[in-house]
């Protein structure tokens, strides 16, 4: 069977739509339809449900997905290890990452990357720490950022200690304490992520028996801090979040001190592209170099 014919029907289903899949693969709406139709009469069974909202997998649709996955990554393995074989480095490395690493540490390590093999492409998945498990587990990346502990499968490989800070408007009568102690997050309005992405901060009230006050939840990151910025109360977040983001804000040391293991997983060895490895490589070189002490 073709390979297009799956590679269509993934794309389909990322893109939400047979119109949006057919203007990202540069064909027709009726050349993408026919293509399902085909693998769907193949199969003897409907792989999506097509409405005005889009698509979206039926159950025998879920079942066949991890297998599909499986075959494209198979065969991107095997053309990047022709490509290699040949003296080139070529390939697409899909990377699932949280907004911290997104912005603070992804951005360069790509323009370095780049420049040492400029013909490896890269699809980049931004979400919570959930998402990036789940994308793991579900094979839809490559490698992954993760938090330890971590149910993500394959070589996990930490990175660096990142600390948790507490942060609160400038003018809280609090700011101007030299460390915040954890348990005063009983009292204060208390703004914080979803439970699917804040398993650093429960983990550090968990460990001093807090339950804090929260009054707001939200999954966006600097959507906390801009909340935080207009008094809407105090959060407890990673530091390497808060780079260049303090103007507006007071950043305290928690007492006691937390923090959080950010790591790389990677796909089994076996299921690992030339480029995905080069890549993972090169992030751990890199930022082992810049924190050497874990």
């Amino acid at each position: 069977m073709s390979i297009q014919k799956y590679e269509i029907f993934l794309r389909t289903l990322e893109a939400g739509s047979v119109s949006r899949a057919a203007r990202d693969l540069g064909l027709t709406q009726s050349a993408v339809s026919h293509s399902l139709s085909s693998l769907e009469e193949r199969f003897g069974f409907p792989l999506l449900q097509r409405s005005r909202s889009g698509v979206r997998l039926t159950e025998e649709g879920k079942r066949v997905l991890p297998s599909v996955r499986t075959i494209l990554s198979a065969e991107m393995r095997l053309q990047e290890t022709v490509a290699s074989i040949h003296g080139l480095s070529t390939g697409t490395i899909r990377i699932g990452t949280f907004t911290s690493v997104a912005v603070h540490w992804l951005p360069s390590m790509l323009k370095g990357f780049q420049e040492e093999h400029p013909h490896i492409r890269f699809k980049l998945l931004n979400g919570d720490y959930h998402d990036v498990e789940q994308w793991l587990e579900e094979g839809a990346v490559d490698l992954g950022f993760v938090s330890l502990p971590t149910r993500a499968p394959g070589e996990v490989t930490p990175l660096m200690k990142d600390r948790l800070l507490v942060i609160l408007p400038k003018d809280h009568p609090l700011s101007g304490l030299p460390c915040f102690p954890i348990s005063f997050a009983k009292e204060e309005s208390f703004i914080s992520l979803l439970e699917s992405s804040d398993q650093d901060l429960r983990r550090a009230l968990d460990a001093e028996g807090i339950r804090p006050n929260v009054r707001f939840v939200t999954k966006d990151d600097y959507a906390i801090i801009a909340m935080v910025e207009k008094g809407l109360g105090i959060a407890i977040m990673p530091e390497l979040l808060l780079e260049g983001r303090r103007d507006n804000i007071a950043a305290l040391e928690l007492k006691p001190q937390a923090s959080r293991t950010i790591a790389l997983a990677v796909t089994e060895a076996g299921q690992q592209s030339p480029a995905t490895r080069l890549f993972a490589d090169y992030v751990i070189r890199r930022v082992k170099a810049q924190h050497p002490k874990l």
